[in-house]
C-alpha cells in the first residue's frame, strides 16, 4: 500500500472540523505467540462542528470491517492509507476492525523472539504517526483523547500500557484478557502496548509506585542496576514535579526495556527502551551518565509533549529540545552526574555544530509541510542546537524567570496543545523581556556565530562574526579570565550587542576565554588566545571551561585551521592531568576518532599508538579502568597493549569482544576466538558482536557476510550493536577494500525503510567515512534524488560534508 502523508492543511482542517471524545480499543495479541498477526478494534468516538461533512480516518493495514454511525462501510474504499468518511452527524461513533501483518519491521510495531529462550516480545512505538497502522483513529497531536485499552494475550505475558490495569482475568483457553481505565486526553503517538514475559522489578520512591521490566533472558542485568535506576527516577519525578509547578499527576511509572529498539520513547506513564541501555557488564561512568540523560529526557516529556502537546510537527524541535535541555538540568541539578553540562558539550552538543557547519544545516524552527518532512528533523540541530537555545535563553532571562515562565505555561495548557508563541509568551511575561527579535535572531536562522575577546590598550571588546550576512545573535555569556598558571582570576558576565560589546574590569591575564561556562552556542575564536587555550587547556581549573577547549580544538579541525595532530596535542595534554571521569571517556573517544578518521594514512599508526599509550596509563587508576581498556581495546598496536588486554579480557567478556574486533582488523585473530567467546558470552543478542568481529576483517568475504546481517537479514539490533557494526566495518587502511560497499550503501539508503528508531541507527551509522571525495560527490548527488526518504536526504548531505572535511585533514591541510 501507498501511504499518504497527513499535510498540515489537512490537519488543520480535519482539525477545525472534529474534536475526539475518545477511544477505546480492543487489542487481539494471541496472533502474535506463534505467528505475525496483530488485530485492533477501534471505535471512535468524536463531534462534528459542520454535520453533513465528510473527512477521513487513518488505517495503514487491512481493514477487515468498519462502520459509521451504525452503517457498514466498505473496506475497499480505504485508499493511500485512509478511509473516506462521509456525511457526518453532530455526534458519531467510528467502529474499524484492523489487521496488521507487517509486525517486524519496527514500523509502530515490533516482535521479536529471544534467540536464547524462545520467548516472544510485542513493544509499539508510534511516532509520528504510526497509531494509524495499529487501530483506526485520527493521527495527528492536536486530536487528543482519552485512550481505554482492552488487550487480548497469551496467558504467560503480561501486557503493559499507559494505565496500570484495572482488572486482569482469569486464563481461559491458554489467554488473559487485560483492562486498562481511561487515560488523560493523548495524542494518538503517545499511548502504547508492550507485552511478553517480563521480568520485573518494584519500588517505592516519593509519592509513586515505579516499576522497571525487561526480558527474562536481561534480567541479570536489570537487577544489578535496579536500584540506581529506581533513585533516579525518584529524583528525577520530584525535581521536574517541583520545577514545573505541577507533580506528575499518575501514582505510577513504568519503565519497560525491550529488544532491537534503537533509542527511547516517551508514552505517557509508560516509557520504552530499547534493552541495550541495560549493560551486559557493568557500565563505565559514561554509560550510566548516557542512560540517566536518557531517562530524564523521556520523563521531561511527560510535560513537554504529554501534558501539553505541540500543535503540528513544526514545533518538533521544541518538543524534543526541551526535554534534551530539561534532562540536563535535572542530571546536573539532581543527581550524582554533576558535570552533565561539560558531557553534554563534548558529546552531543557537537554533534551539533558539526550539522550546523554543513550543507544540511537549517533553522531551528523550520516549515513542516508534512509529517513525512518531519521526520528529517530529527537530528542533532533539532536535539542539541535547540538544547542548547534554550539553556541561552534561561541564561538570557534568569533561571528564576524562566523556571516562573514554565510554571505558567504547564498550568495554563495542562492537556492541551500549543506554539512556540505559547512558551515565549509565558517566559516573556514573566522576565519582562520583549523575546521577539530574540526568537527570530535565534530560531529562524542557521549557523553558528563565533565569539572572540580582544584586549588592547584601548579597552576589552567581545566581537560576534555571523556565518551570515543578518548582524549577529545576542549572546549572554561569561567571559573567564586565566593567569598564566591556569589559576581562575575572574568570570564576567557580558551581554552582547551587534558585533562589538565593550568590556569593564577584565583582569591581566594570559588568557580570556569567552564562553567560558557554555551558556551559549558559539564557535571561539581569538586567534593568539585560541591558541593558548589549546596548549594550556589541560591546567583549566573547571571542568566545562576544560571540555570547552576541547570542542574548540575538533571545531578549528573540522574547519581545516588545525591538522588533526594539533587537536590531539591538545586532547591528550587535558587527559595527561584529566581526574573527572565524566570528561575522560568522551575526551578519550574524541582523542582516538582523531587518531583514526582524521589524520593522513601514514601518521594514523602513530597517532593511535599515542591514544593507546595513554589509554594503557589511564587504565592503571580504578575508577577509570574500564573505560580506559575499552578504548585502549579498539586501537592497540603493541606487545604491550596486546599483554593488557589479554590479562584484563580473561575477566570480562565485553572487552574481550572489543579486542577480538581489533584483532580481526588487523588480520591476526586466532582460529576460535568467536567461537569461544560466544559459548562464554551470556548475552542473548551476542550473535551482534559476531557480526561486528567479521565486519572488521580485511577480506571481501567477511564485508560480504557482515553487510548481509545488516541490510538483508536486519539481524543486527538497533542501537548500540548497529553503531559498533558500523564503527568495525569502516575502518582506516582498508578504504580500497570498503570502496565498493560505500556506493552498496547509497544503494540501500535509496530503498531504506522501517521505523524512525530503527532506520536513523543504519542511515546514520554505516555512512562510510573512509571513503574518498569522489564517494561524497556521489553522495551529494543522491541526495537530489526525487522520492528520496528526507531522513536519508539529510544525512547523505551531512555525512558527505563530513567526509570531505576529513579527507583534507587526511592530506595534511590545517
Amino acid at each position: 500500500m501507498t501511504v499518504a502523508s497527513l499535510t498540515r492543511p489537512e490537519a488543520e482542517e480535519r482539525a477545525a472540523l472534529l474534536a475526539v471524545s475518545r477511544y477505546d480499543i480492543d487489542v487481539d495479541l494471541t496472533g502474535l505467540l506463534d505467528g505475525e498477526v496483530w488485530e485492533a478494534t477501534s471505535t471512535v468516538q468524536f463531534t462534528c462542528h459542520r454535520p453533513g461533512a465528510d473527512t477521513f480516518a487513518d488505517a495503514v493495514g487491512e481493514v477487515v470491517s468498519a462502520s459509521l454511525n451504525g452503517v457498514d462501510l466498505d473496506p475497499a474504499t480505504v485508499e493511500a492509507g485512509r478511509l473516506p468518511l462521509s456525511g457526518l452527524a453532530a455526534e458519531n461513533t467510528l467502529v474499524v476492525r484492523l489487521r496488521q501483518t507487517d509486525v517486524t519491521s519496527s514500523a509502530g510495531i515490533l516482535r521479536t523472539v529471544d534467540p536464547s529462550d524462545g520467548e516472544v516480545y510485542v513493544w509499539t512505538s508510534l511516532e509520528c504517526n504510526d497509531a494509524r497502522r495499529l487501530w483506526a483513529c485520527f493521527d495527528q497531536p492536536d486530536l487528543k483523547a482519552p485512550h481505554r485499552f482492552t488487550v487480548r494475550s497469551p496467558e504467560a505475558w503480561t501486557v503493559l500500557s499507559n494505565m496500570r490495569p484495572e482488572t486482569v482475568g482469569e486464563p481461559s483457553d491458554g489467554t488473559r484478557r487485560w483492562s486498562f481505565p481511561d487515560t488523560p486526553p493523548l495524542s494518538t503517538y503517545v499511548v502504547v502496548v508492550n507485552a511478553g514475559p517480563f521480568h520485573r522489578v518494584e519500588g517505592r520512591r516519593g509519592d509513586h509506585d515505579l516499576a522497571l521490566h525487561c526480558r527474562q533472558s536481561l534480567r541479570g542485568s536489570l537487577d544489578r542496576d535496579a536500584g540506581w535506576l529506581l533513585d533516579l527516577t525518584g529524583n528525577g519525578l520530584a525535581f521536574f514535579g517541583d520545577k514545573f509547578g505541577q507533580p506528575f499527576p499518575e501514582a505510577h511509572y513504568d519503565q519497560v526495556f525491550v529488544p532491537n529498539m534503537g533509542g527511547a520513547m516517551e508514552n505517557w506513564g509508560c516509557v520504552t527502551w530499547g534493552d541495550g541501555y541495560l549493560f551486559r557488564t557493568p557500565p563505565t561512568h559514561a554509560q550510566r551518565s548516557q542512560t540517566a540523560i536518557t531517562l530524564l529526557h523521556e520523563m521531561a516529556h511527560m510535560w513537554f509533549g504529554d501534558l501539553v502537546t505541540m500543535r503540528w510537527w513544526d514545533d518538533l524541535w521544541l518538543n524534543e529540545a526541551f526535554a534534551s535541555w530539561a534532562s540536563t538540568w535535572a542530571a546536573a541539578e539532581a543527581t550524582d552526574f554533576l558535570d552533565a553540562w561539560a558531557e553534554f558539550l563534548v558529546g552531543r552538543k557537537l554533534d551539533a555544530y558539526r550539522t550546523d557547519m554543513g550543507p544540511a544545516t537549517h533553522p531551528i524552527r523550520s516549515d513542516v509541510l508534512d509529517v513525512e518532512s518531519a521526520l528529517a528533523n530529527f537530528d542533532a540541530i533539532t536535539y542539541s542546537k535547540g538544547q542548547s537555545v534554550l539553556h541561552q535563553l534561561m541564561a538570557f532571562v534568569g533561571e528564576d524567570a524562566f523556571t516562573r515562565g514554565l510554571q505558567d505555561y504547564f498550568a495554563t495548557h495542562a492537556w492541551g496543545n500549543t506554539r512556540l508563541r505559547d512558551l515565549i509568551d509565558a517566559v516573556s511575561n514573566a522576565s519582562g523581556r520583549d523575546l521577539e527579535a530574540w526568537t527570530i535572531d535565534w530560531l529562524d536562522r542557521a549557523g553558528t556565530d563565533t565569539v572572540a575577546v580582544e584586549v588592547t590598550t584601548a579597552g576589552a571588546v567581545v566581537t560576534v562574526t555571523s556565518p551570515d550576512d543578518a548582524p549577529p545573535r545576542p549572546h549572554r555569556i561569561d567571559i573567564g579570565s586565566y593567569g598564566a598558571d591556569g589559576a581562575l582570576l575572574r568570570r564576567t558576565p557580558v551581554e552582547t550587542v551587534g558585533t562589538r560589546t565593550p568590556v569593564t574590569g577584565l583582569p591581566d591575564g594570559a588568557l580570556h576565554l569567552p564562553n567560558d561556562t557554555d551558556l551559549t552556542f558559539a564557535s571561539v575564536g581569538g586567534g593568539g588566545d585560541v591558541r593558548a587555550l589549546l596548549r594550556t587547556a589541560g591546567g583549566l581549573p573547571d571542568a566545562t571551561a576544560r571540555a570547552v577547549a576541547v570542542a574548540t580544538s575538533l571545531d578549528l579541525l573540522r574547519k581545516g585551521e588545525i591538522a588533526a595532530a594539533d587537536m590531539l596535542d591538545c586532547v591528550l595534554g587535558v587527559l595527561a592531568v584529566e581526574k573527572n571521569p565524566a570528561l575522560i571517556e568522551p575526551f578519550i573517544a574524541q582523542a582516538r576518532d582523531a587518531a583514526e578518521m582524521w589524520t593522513p594514512a601514514d601518521q594514523v599508526d602513530a597517532a593511535r599508538a599515542r591514544v593507546a599509550d595513554l589509554a594503557l596509563t589511564l587504565s592503571r587508576e580504578e575508577e577509570l579502568r574500564r573505560p580506559a581498556l575499552q578504548v585502549l581495546a579498539s586501537c592497540a598496536t603493541t606487545s604491550d597493549h596486546d599483554r593488557a588486554l589479554a590479562e584484563a579480557a580473561a575477566e570480562d567478556v565485553d572487552l574481550s569482544w572489543r579486542f577480538a574486533v581489533r584483532r580481526s582488523e588487523r588480520g591476526d585473530l586466532p582460529d576460535g576466538t568467536v567461537e569461544e567467546l560466544l559459548a562464554r558470552d551470556p548475552d542473548p543478542d551476542r550473535s551482534a558482536r559476531a557480526v561486528a568481529v567479521t565486519a572488521a576483517r580485511p577480506d571481501e568475504a567477511a564485508k560480504a557476510e557482515a553487510w548481509e546481517e545488516l541490510f538483508v537479514r536486519r539481524s543486527v539490533q538497533a542501537g548500540h550493536p548497529t553503531f559498533a557494526v558500523a564503527r568495525a566495518f569502516w575502518r582506516p587502511g582498508q578504504a580500497e577494500l570498503c570502496a565498493p560497499w560505500a556506493d552498496r550503501y547509497l544503494e540501500e539508503m535509496r530503498a531504506v525503510r522501517g521505523g524512525l528508531l530503527s532506520m536513523l541507527s543504519l542511515v546514520r551509522g554505516m555512512f562510510p567515512l573512509v571513503a574518498d571525495e569522489g564517494f561524497a560527490d556521489r553522495a551529494r548527488a543522491a541526495a537530489t534524488e526525487p522520492g528520496l526518504d528526507p531522513t536519508v536526504r539529510n544525512q547523505l548531505l551531512t555525512g558527505a560534508d563530513t567526509l570531505s572535511r576529513m579527507i583534507r585533514a587526511r592530506r595534511g591541510g590545517a
